[in-house]
C-alpha cells in the first residue's frame, strides 16, 4: 500500500458510490480519512473498510463541531441526491473555518453556485472519477493521472523547482525514485524520450510512469 509522506487528513461527507470511492482510495494511499453519512445503514456497511466513520446530519453545525471537522485539512462534500443539503453543508463548513472544501456537483449550474458560496473546488463526477479525485487531493502537483492497474500509473506534473537546470542524467529519476520519464512538454511541443543531457527548464511539464508510491515519493521531494 502506498504510504503518504505527510500527515494531511481528509473528511468525506456523503458515502455513496463517488464519496466512498474517494474515501477508500485516500485510505489506500495511507491517509487518515473520516467518513460521514446521514444514513446509519451506509455507515454500518462501510465500517469494516473505513475505521473512522460516523452517521450525522452534515447541515447541523453542532454535529460537525462534535467531530472536530475543522481539524481536517480538506473536507470533500460528496452529497449528490439533495443539492440543498450539499449547499447547506458547504456553507456550514466554510462558516466553521474549514481550510479547503471540495464539493461534488451534478451540473455546471450547481458547480457555479457552489463556487459562489465559497467552495474551494467543485468537481463533476461525470468528468472526474472518485479514484482520480483522490489522486488530485493527495498529490496536488499531479495535473493528470492515468491508472494502469496493479499499483502503477502515468502522471503529468510540473517540473519541480529543484530539478530546474539539472540534466535528465543527473536527476536520478530512475535510480532514486524508480520512475521513468516518458516525455517533456515545453512551449507547446512534446519531446518524447528526451536525451540524457537535456536540461530541465522552468515551466516544463513532465510525463512520468512508475509505481504509485514512487510517484508520490517524487512529488513530495523538495530537493
Amino acid at each position: 500500500m502506498a504510504r503518504a509522506s505527510r500527515q494531511e487528513e481528509f473528511a468525506v461527507i456523503g458515502l455513496g458510490r463517488f464519496g466512498s470511492s474517494v474515501a477508500l482510495n485516500l485510505i489506500e494511499r495511507g491517509y487518515t480519512v473520516l467518513g460521514v453519512d446521514r444514513s446509519p445503514e451506509i455507515v454500518q456497511t462501510l465500517s469494516d473498510r473505513i475505521s473512522q466513520i460516523v452517521a450525522l446530519d452534515s447541515t447541523n453545525e453542532d454535529a460537525l463541531r462534535a467531530v472536530d471537522i475543522t481539524s481536517f485539512d480538506t473536507v470533500v462534500v460528496a452529497i449528490g441526491t439533495h443539492f440543498e443539503n450539499n449547499l447547506m453543508t458547504t456553507v456550514t463548513l466554510k462558516g466553521l473555518g474549514v481550510r479547503r472544501v471540495v464539493c461534488k456537483a451534478i451540473s455546471e449550474r450547481q458547480q457555479q453556485i457552489l463556487l459562489r458560496i465559497g467552495a474551494d473546488q467543485v468537481v463533476l463526477p461525470e468528468h472526474e472519477a472518485g479514484a482520480r479525485l483522490a489522486w488530485r487531493l493527495a498529490e496536488p502537483r499531479v495535473l493528470e493521472h492515468l491508472d494502469l492497474g496493479s499499483g502503477f500509473s502515468v502522471a503529468e506534473i510540473h517540473v519541480p523547482e529543484w530539478l530546474v537546470g539539472q540534466s535528465l542524467m543527473m536527476s536520478g529519476l530512475r535510480k532514486r525514485y524508480n520512475i521513468n520519464l516518458l516525455a517533456i512538454k515545453r512551449d507547446g511541443q512534446m519531446l518524447v524520450t528526451p536525451p540524457a543531457d537535456m536540461l530541465f527548464a522552468r515551466g516544463d511539464m513532465m510525463l512520468i510512469i512508475g509505481a504509485d508510491n514512487s510517484i508520490s515519493s517524487f512529488c513530495h521531494q523538495t530537493q
